[in-house]
C-alpha cells in the first residue's frame, strides 16, 4: 500500500465513487463539484492505492484554531467496502499522524456519526481520544 496526495484530476473519479460509499447523497458529477469547490478552501485529499486500486480515500483541511493549535481535520474517511478490515485505514490514519508531524501540526482531530460503532471501534484503536460532543443545528 502507499498513500498518496491528490494532485491532479486523474484520480477524481476513482476517489468520487469511494466517498460515495460515505456521501450518498451525492452522485459522482454533483461529488466532484463539491470536491472542486472545497478545494478553493483549502480541502485536499489523501488516498491509499493497492497495487492497482485506489481502496481508502480522506478529505482533510489544514487548520489553525485556539483550541488546537495547528492541525489536520479529517472531514471524510472511507476505506472501499470491498476492502475494509485489510489494514487501509489504518494505514491511511498512520500516514496522516507522520504528515502531521511533518507539517507542524499539533493534533489530529474528525468527528464520527454516533451510530457508527465499528469506526469508533476503530478510532480508538488507532488512540484517537473522543475529546468532546459535537452539537450542531441542521435546519436553519
Amino acid at each position: 500500500m502507499q498513500a498518496y496526495l491528490l494532485n491532479s484530476d486523474s484520480e477524481l473519479d476513482a476517489i468520487g465513487n469511494i466517498l460515495l460509499q460515505l456521501r450518498p447523497q451525492y452522485d459522482l458529477t454533483s461529488i466532484k463539484k463539491q470536491i472542486k469547490f472545497q478545494q478553493e478552501k483549502g480541502y485536499q485529499i489523501a488516498y491509499v492505492k493497492d497495487k492497482q486500486n485506489i481502496i481508502c480515500v480522506a478529505g482533510f483541511v489544514i487548520g489553525h484554531k485556539l483550541a488546537w493549535g495547528k492541525h489536520i481535520y479529517i472531514d471524510d474517511l472511507v476505506t472501499d467496502e470491498t476492502h475494509r478490515s485489510t489494514g487501509a485505514g489504518a494505514f491511511l490514519i498512520d500516514w496522516f499522524k507522520a504528515y502531521a508531524k511533518e507539517i507542524g501540526c499539533q493534533q489530529l482531530h474528525l468527528d464520527s456519526g454516533i451510530q457508527k460503532f465499528p469506526a469508533h471501534r476503530f478510532y480508538l484503536r488507532k488512540r484517537f481520544n473522543i475529546a468532546s460532543h459535537h452539537f450542531s443545528i441542521t435546519e436553519l
